[in-house]
């Protein structure tokens, strides 16, 4: 088994190597190990009574902000394509997720959750289904190839009527995003309350994944403009209890426009650099993740291991009991039923069976034990005929609980359950050691591996 999956899994990895950079193939190496159908750590799991979730191959990352924060032209500019349409006049109105792929796709609502079925539990918002899509397109610009976009809802205040609870619905993508930008756009609409009470409510749970930009930065007019602006925003943030931080980050940013240049610094680049930070600690910890798996399968199938064979030392223990317990049981009436057929024969008929050493040994143990059972009363004889008899009965019930036992493994079941032991102990770890060596000579000279 395990030389058969080894081979297989390093031919995979070979075949895709060449085309997919190192953190995308780490990611989707380890994915294929948690979902391979024949030998998955799923799988295996599952055969242990233990239930496992697969790692993503991407992390996802939520943009959401006030009412033409910038949202979608970020998106553009990072995949370098024209994929989110953009513009005061059309705004995104329900949840745009943004991927790489193949080729150039839109799917509608239930191609996107079929898509990621870790995002079904949307369909529990009323109205939500309706307003989902999935952007797919070919362009592999910076780390597009790892990265899945949630391009959300612009924010407002007042009557603005929405066809579902956005609120409720972000707050619920962000439990499971890996990265939350928050875009406040300079031109009157930053101080909205309603992404303020939301971005207070992330913060609660997911106050380490939110990230604050003051976007289109370049149109806020001059530097003493944009201070002005972001410490208002800065203010109000702080006025939140939850959002009150010391050391409060708001780098500014903007998409760069070569017809349109600026003075204003751009820190643009430091939210590239933010999604690669988040990248690269996504793939240690799914190789951790993988590790601790791998072990709790390992302990989990030895003590399931040991758990059944410590059931088939206590299933012998009771079949031997109950053997003993059924001869005690038969042997009562059988002595008594032989006790009476000896006591009707005559001698002669005795010596012609027995022979004279049988007579004399009947005459020692058989003859005291009659007589002495004939010395009693015609009533006590009876009363004690029904107690050995009962007492036979109560050996014979005895042995009946006694051979029940618990189920165990058959021995091929057992073999079986060895092999996938042997996998995850050989194979899996060994292929996650190689991953993580992979992943730190990104980083590290091949003298410090050692």
């Amino acid at each position: 088994m395990s030389g058969k999956i080894k081979s297989r899994s390093a031919a995979n990895a070979d075949s895709i190597s060449g085309n997919v950079s190192c953190d995308e193939r780490i990611l989707r190496d380890c994915h294929q190990m948690y979902i391979d159908p024949d030998s998955g750590l799923i799988t295996i799991a599952q055969s242990v009574g233990v239930t496992l979730l697969p790692p993503r191959k991407k992390i996802t990352v939520m943009l959401m902000g006030n009412h033409s924060a910038g949202k979608s032209s970020f998106i553009n500019w990072y995949v370098e394509e024209h994929i989110q349409r953009t513009g005061v006049a059309i705004e995104t109105q329900g949840f745009s997720f943004v991927t790489s792929g193949r080729k150039r796709e839109s799917l509608t609502g239930n191609a996107t959750l079929h898509l990621y079925p870790h995002f079904k539990p949307l369909q529990e918002f009323k109205g939500v289904s309706e307003y989902l899509s999935t952007e797919i397109c070919t362009s592999r610009q910076k780390r597009f190839s790892l990265v899945t976009f949630v391009d959300t809802p612009g924010l407002v205040d007042g009557d603005m009527k929405y066809p579902f609870d956005v609120d409720q619905a972000i707050l619920w993508l962000g439990e499971l995003c890996d990265l939350i930008l928050v875009f406040f756009d300079p031109m009157g609409q930053a101080l909205c309350k309603r992404t303020l009470n939301i971005v207070e409510k992330l913060n609660e749970k997911q106050g380490d994944r939110l990230r604050f930009y003051l976007s289109k930065a370049d149109e806020a007019g001059g530097e003493s403009d944009r201070q002005r602006v972001m410490m208002q925003i800065v203010q109000e943030l702080c006025k939140r209890p939850g959002l009150n931080k010391c050391g409060f980050d708001m780098p500014t940013i903007y998409v760069p426009n070569p017809n349109k240049p600026s003075r204003c610094v751009n820190q643009i680049e430091e939210v590239c650099r933010t999604i690669e930070k988040t990248i690269n600690q996504t793939v240690q910890n799914t190789l951790n993740s993988l590790e601790k798996d791998c072990n709790l399968i390992t302990e989990t199938a030895t003590e399931t291991l040991n758990n059944d064979r410590q059931v088939s030392i206590e299933n012998r223990r009771s079949r031997f009991k109950g053997c003993l317990l059924g001869m005690l049981g038969f042997t009562v009436p059988l002595l008594l039923l032989v006790t009476l057929v000896l006591g009707s024969l005559s001698k002669e008929i005795l010596e012609l069976m027995l022979g004279n050493s049988g007579i004399e040994a009947l005459t020692l143990y058989v003859v005291p034990a009659v007589k002495a059972f004939e010395s009693l009363s015609g009533e006590v004889q009876l009363y004690s005929c029904a107690g050995l008899v009962l007492l036979s009965f109560i050996f014979i019930l005895l042995a009946r609980f006694s051979f029940r036992t618990k189920p165990t493994f058959s021995g091929k079941e057992k073999r079986q359950l060895q092999e996938k032991l042997e996998y995850v102990q050989e194979v899996v770890k060994t292929k996650k050691k190689n991953l993580y060596e992979e992943y730190l000579r990104q980083s590290v000279g091949d003298q410090d591996m050692n």
